[in-house]
Formats: C-alpha cells, sequence, structure tokens
C-alpha cells in the first residue's frame, strides 16, 4: 500500500473511482516481458475532453494515447499491489471495500459518476391543471457489479456524502444497479460533485442541473406551450394540515419569502412553492 499512499487524497480518490468505473488494471500473462501490472482506460472520441480532465490530476501518472483513444500509464509496482483488490482470482472484477475509507471526497463520486452514471428525468403530466412535473434521478450503472457489493457501496456513499441511493433491478450484468429516488438526494448529489467538476464543461450535460432543466423545459415547451413546468418533490403529495395552510397564508400576507415560510413549516422550497399556486387557483 506504500505507492497508493504515496498518491495525494484527491487522485487516490479519481484512481479508485477510475478502476471502479472505466479503468481497469491491466492483466499479467504468463511469459509476459511485464514485471507490473498497469493502468488502462478507453473512451470514445466525444469523451476525450473528460478524459484530459481527469489525466490534469496526476501529472505523468496517467497519460493519453490518442490514435487508440486510452487513458494509459507505465507499468508500475502501484498497480501490481493494486490489483488484488479489484480483482478476484478469475480476473473478475470487485468493488475494492478496503479501499473505500480512502474514498471520502467528492471527486471519488464525481468520477464513479462520470464514468459510469446518468442523469434521467421522469415525467408527470397533469392535464387538467396544465402542469407538468420533472423528476430528476442519479443512476450508477454497476451491474457487472453483484448487490451485496453495491450495498457496502450504498452504504459507504450515505455514511460520508449523506446521500441516499436504492438498488434498482437490471436485467443485464449481475441484476442491479444503483439509483438516488427522492429530489432531495437527487440535488445534494449534484451539489456535492458541483466544485470538482465545475471546470469540466464537456460533461455539463450529467452535472449541470440548471442547464439540464432549461433544456427539459424547451423540450416540453415546444410539445405543450401552455403547461407549466415543476421540478417534482415528494413533498409535493404530502397533505398541508389546517394550520400549516394557515401560517402559510399568514407569512405570506406578512411579506414572508418562500424560504422563510419553508423553514417555518419545515417543508422544501419548492413545496411551499406549489402549495401556495394551489390556493392562489382556488
Amino acid at each position: 500500500m506504500h505507492d497508493f499512499l504515496q498518491l495525494t487524497p484527491v487522485q487516490q480518490n479519481i484512481l479508485v473511482a477510475s478502476i471502479i468505473g472505466d479503468g481497469e488494471i491491466t492483466k499479467l500473462y504468463k511469459n509476459s516481458r511485464r514485471k507490473n501490472h498497469s493502468y488502462r482506460e478507453h473512451f470514445g472520441i466525444d469523451q476525450e475532453e473528460y478524459r484530459k480532465w481527469k489525466v490534469s490530476f496526476f501529472n505523468d501518472l496517467l497519460y493519453i494515447t490518442r490514435k487508440s483513444q486510452c487513458v494509459r500509464s507505465l507499468s508500475l509496482p502501484l498497480f501490481t499491489k493494486l490489483y488484488p483488490h479489484f480483482y478476484h482470482d478469475d480476473g473478475s472484477k470487485h468493488i475494492p471495500l478496503s479501499l473505500l475509507p480512502y474514498c471520502t471526497l467528492p471527486h471519488f463520486l464525481s468520477v464513479l459518476y462520470m464514468d459510469d452514471g446518468s442523469l434521467c428525468i421522469s415525467s408527470q403530466v397533469n392535464r387538467r391543471k396544465k402542469r407538468i412535473y420533472l423528476t430528476p434521478h442519479i443512476y450508477l450503472y454497476l451491474q457487472c457489479y453483484p448487490p451485496h457489493e453495491l450495498q457496502q457501496l450504498q452504504n459507504h456513499i450515505f455514511t460520508h456524502f449523506g446521500i441516499t441511493f436504492r438498488l434498482s433491478k437490471r436485467p443485464d450484468g449481475q441484476g442491479s444497479i444503483l439509483k438516488t429516488t427522492s429530489v432531495k438526494d437527487t440535488l445534494l448529489f449534484l451539489e456535492t460533485i458541483a466544485p470538482v467538476i465545475h471546470d469540466c464543461p464537456s460533461m455539463y450535460y450529467k452535472t449541470n442541473w440548471n442547464e439540464r432543466f432549461k433544456a427539459e423545459k424547451r423540450k416540453w415547451k415546444s410539445k405543450l406551450p401552455d403547461f407549466d413546468i415543476f421540478v417534482s418533490s415528494t413533498e409535493r403529495v404530502k397533505p398541508y394540515s389546517i394550520e400549516e395552510i394557515r401560517l402559510l397564508k399568514e407569512m405570506k400576507q406578512k411579506g414572508a419569502t418562500i424560504q422563510e415560510i419553508a423553514d417555518a413549516l419545515q417543508r422544501s422550497y419548492w413545496s411551499v412553492v406549489y402549495k401556495w399556486r394551489e390556493i392562489k387557483d382556488k
């Protein structure tokens, strides 16, 4: 572990996430002249800017071979020592549980997501009220790992970042992926990685919720121009008590802001927005 511990914490987090995700530690074959393993990561041409961003954290440890569209390393003792942390004896991958305690920086989530994740948006159309509710979800497509290992990764993310992922069934791989099921956790995830990925614009379609929401609004407005569009929330369907409605009206009449009302009611900002519009409609 000496070579791994010589890396900076940021490099440790990015490297572990990369090997869990798109990267691999190359195998040593019988009669090979190599004494050590190396790192390799294939990418499509549209992902080149992201890979350059990733490599920029590693000085000369990782480099890009543009012709073969790979991120690579030299054969190094570092990767020989890391190999058993990521691979079973038969060569299949597993989550490096022994290394997760080192992965507590947002760089870990950022690279795990940008390698193997997606920002998916489900929609609900209320034609009577002429409203469209958009619900964003973070998906981590890690179906190559067994569910019990994903559960341990799920627990690690919750313990160190406070973000709840759920296991979701998947027909391929080993049958499961990780996803957020609440808007709160989705937006918290994006807020957590925002300071890390702000200088990687090629991935904004995954990481910048404001830009993505604007794009979704344009798409829906072209289909249903008379409909209002909202970010959905589980609190939207949680009934308000008579006392909550009375306090909401009273604070609004006194000029309180939506956030001040949300804090007083211990509800989300968007929940109060939805409820106030509903009260005005009535």
